[in-house]
């Protein structure tokens, strides 16, 4: 019996493997937006939201108080390292900039919460609770963190799936709002 034909049995489909991984290591490297999910709301008005503010007791606050403004919505929780990650950059873009923060806390313990943005600072104007999830299903959130640039028609522009760098604000965010809007963070 020749050993030919038990070599092509192996080296056929071996040769297949590598040509499709070949291809899809090529298309991956020389895709323009490797890494981004493209979100269906951009471009499309923001759902409307209305939820309880972190600490306020029967407060609530949502897209009508938000009406006619750019605005950015960053979706986070206390334990996502993720999200202490991007705190700093949130800090620095509050403090050089006009424009509204509003933070979504999903799905965790509101104290935990509060200590967290004590102790690292509160970028944030306003911080909601999302506690049953519906925001985040509303907006199409995949895992915090994530960050939405809403304009003043309501209008989402971008979505920033993971941690906001400086680099991503000043090339997406930044670059998209109002220089009246911005500060030295731009």
């Amino acid at each position: 019996m020749s050993a030919r034909p038990h070599l092509a049995r192996f080296l056929i489909p071996l040769a297949a493997f590598v040509l499709i991984a070949a291809v899809f290591a090529f298309g991956v490297k020389h895709s323009p937006q490797v890494g981004v999910v493209p979100s269906p709301l951009v471009g499309k008005p923001a759902p409307g939201w209305n939820l309880p503010v972190l600490d306020a007791t029967g407060r609530t606050f949502g897209s009508k108080e938000l009406r006619g403004r750019w605005y950015v919505v960053n979706v986070w929780f206390s334990t996502c390292f993720a999200c202490h990650d991007e705190h700093p950059t949130l800090l620095s873009i509050a403090r050089h900039t006009s424009v509204p923060i509003i933070g979504v806390d999903w799905n965790d313990d509101d104290a935990q919460a509060a200590d967290y943005l004590t102790k690292l600072g509160n970028p944030y104007t306003t911080v909601v609770t999302d506690h049953d999830g519906h925001f985040a299903i509303d907006w199409g959130v995949y895992a915090a963190p994530e960050t939405f640039l809403v304009n003043p028609a309501g209008v989402v522009v971008f979505k920033q799936i993971g941690v906001m760098t400086p680099d991503a604000w000043r090339k997406e965010f930044a670059s998209r709002l109002p220089s009246r809007l911005l500060g030295g963070a731009s």
